[in-house]
């Protein structure tokens, strides 16, 4: 298929060079004058070389274009796939640290748990101590009033002693 040349826009003689010695003249812009202007087949075969230039361009970048397109397709969805993946990332590292932040509060737990296992092992042992002392005080109470009783028993043995040892007038028969 041969593609028409597209006439050229300066007045010099160009072209290839197997055309010139062809003797094939090549028309300028200046070899036509002002008054006669384009032909009906001049502008067909401009329209027809700008139709086959249109489809080699086409034909030329349209499949890295369309590759080009498909690559931004799957980069894309890789992207969409990169972001769902990414927030999962993020909900875990999350849950890690909400796992961490539990951790801590179960390892305080412990230690206020021992606090109060302690703190209840000191209230059972003053609860013993006090009941204790109060067992002696009860004791030592008991023994004092028993030690007063027999001192005012005492007394009072040694009151009626007294008595009956004072001289007694003898009565007159």
């Amino acid at each position: 298929m041969s593609v028409p040349r597209p006439l050229p826009l300066d007045g010099d003689r160009t072209g290839p060079a197997d055309s010139a010695e062809a003797g094939e003249p090549t028309l300028g812009l200046s070899d036509a004058s002002p008054d006669e202007g384009f032909t009906v087949e001049d502008l067909m075969v401009e329209d027809k070389a700008v139709e086959q230039l249109a489809e080699g361009l086409l034909s030329h970048y349209l499949p890295d274009l369309q590759r080009s397109k498909q690559a931004l397709q799957e980069l894309t969805q890789n992207q969409v796939v990169l972001l769902d993946t990414l927030e999962q990332e993020i909900s875990k590292f999350k849950e890690c640290h909400s796992m961490l932040d539990i951790n801590a509060l179960f390892t305080e737990a412990k230690h206020y748990h021992a606090k109060l296992v302690n703190i209840r092992k000191e209230m059972l042992m003053l609860h013993e101590k006090t009941s204790r002392l109060k067992k002696r005080a009860l004791k030592l109470q008991q023994k004092r009033q028993k030690e007063e009783l027999e001192r005012e028993q005492q007394r009072e043995k040694e009151f009626e002693r007294e008595k009956q040892l004072t001289a007694k007038p003898a009565k007159r028969t």
